[in-house]
């Protein structure tokens, strides 16, 4: 069985195989060893009812201080390309350095705290591979306190599985696909969960950005906000029949995501005329600098208004050769017919509450 023991240099938990007496962190490279792998903990369960607060955290106390003003912020960006393959994808390393760009330049995150997951990093520990994905979400929760702003970006490949635990409402698993997807298998959005929703302490706040296909509900949020055409909206209830616990552990998750579950996202030049991007990462930038970025309500109209014009305008024919391929067979025809989503971990306003990263 696998434990878990901290890194000995940047405290993230690392999977220990059976037996082993030292493990390297593929986020820090620092070397852990263990004098007796048989006397380490077993990992902490993570399932448990939702009609029962959840069991206090291995990360820390659920109800600490007030949030800080001063907390860090982190981030983990995420783009693929998947070069050299049937499913080739040529906006999404756009998306990941414009990303970087506007959280740096616009709020403010430091450089030395966004780890960069690309095909053109030089770190092997920084190639988008399920290994390294898995270790830098663990990263990027790791050590939380009350005031953090942590923001993970992913632009590339996503997909669906059925589901057999029954805690899906729609009876389908949505995934992303790290670059070895087809020899590693895809990431689930129920580790997605475990690993940066659940562990959120009380006053830390995620923020995810999720360009893919059926992408909808990948975090896992127990609540989605379904928005018509003229700006009502309504929070559906998503949480899992099954009663496995899927919220925070008194922190803040939002999630911004490209497509609903039975949709694609398009990765295309249609929308910035210059280069291809990933449609979501555009719009959400485009509302961040046109000044539509004041609550979340704003941000997603702004950008289902955008990707619902651009689509019209093409009137469903011009987008066939703009879109690139789709890993899951989504349709080129009926032009950008994708409608981003926003889940989150509590329902709220979303007309009064202010963004902010």
């Amino acid at each position: 069985m696998m434990m878990l023991v901290n890194c000995s240099g940047c405290r993230t938990p690392l999977q220990l195989p059976p037996g082993a007496r030292s493990i390297r962190c593929a986020v820090c490279h620092a070397v852990t060893h263990v004098a007796d792998p048989r006397s380490m903990p077993l990992p902490p369960s993570t399932s448990f009812s939702a009609a029962t607060p959840p069991p206090p955290s291995p990360y820390g106390a659920p109800w600490g201080p007030p949030p800080s003003p001063h907390g860090k912020k982190k981030a983990v960006i995420c783009g693929i390309s998947y070069r050299h393959s049937r499913h080739e994808l040529k906006g999404c390393i756009n998306d990941a350095k414009c990303m970087r760009y506007l959280l740096i330049n616009r709020f403010h995150f430091p450089e030395s705290s966004i780890i960069m997951l690309t095909e053109e990093e030089t770190d092997p520990y920084k190639i988008p591979t399920k290994h390294n994905l898995r270790m830098a979400l663990y990263w990027l929760v790791q050590g939380c306190q009350p005031g953090d702003s942590l923001v993970f970006h992913y632009s590339g490949h996503g997909s669906q599985q059925r589901n057999y635990n029954g805690d899906e409402v729609d009876g389908f698993d949505e995934t992303l696909c790290p670059l070895d997807f087809e020899t590693q298998g895809m990431i689930v959005d129920d580790e997605i969960n475990a690993a940066i929703v659940r562990p959120l302490l009380r006053g830390v706040k995620l923020h995810a950005f999720i360009d893919a296909c059926h992408s909808g509900t990948v975090l896992d949020l127990p609540f989605l906000c379904r928005m018509k055409r003229s700006g009502e909206y309504g929070w559906e209830d998503h949480r899992p029949r099954s009663g496995v616990w899927k919220g925070t552990n008194g922190g803040e998750a939002i999630s911004f995501s490209g497509c609903d579950d039975d949709q694609t996202s398009a990765d295309t030049s249609a929308l910035s005329r210059i280069t291809s991007t990933g449609a979501m990462t555009f719009c959400f930038i485009q509302a961040i600098e046109r000044g539509q970025g004041a609550t979340y309500g704003s941000i997603l109209n702004s950008m289902r208004s955008t990707i619902r014009n651009t689509g019209d305008a093409m009137g469903g024919g011009p987008v066939t050769t703009l879109l690139t391929m789709l890993l899951t067979g989504g349709s080129a025809g009926g032009g950008l017919s994708q409608e981003p989503q926003l889940t989150a971990c509590e329902p709220f306003d979303v007309y009064t509450k202010p963004f902010s990263l």
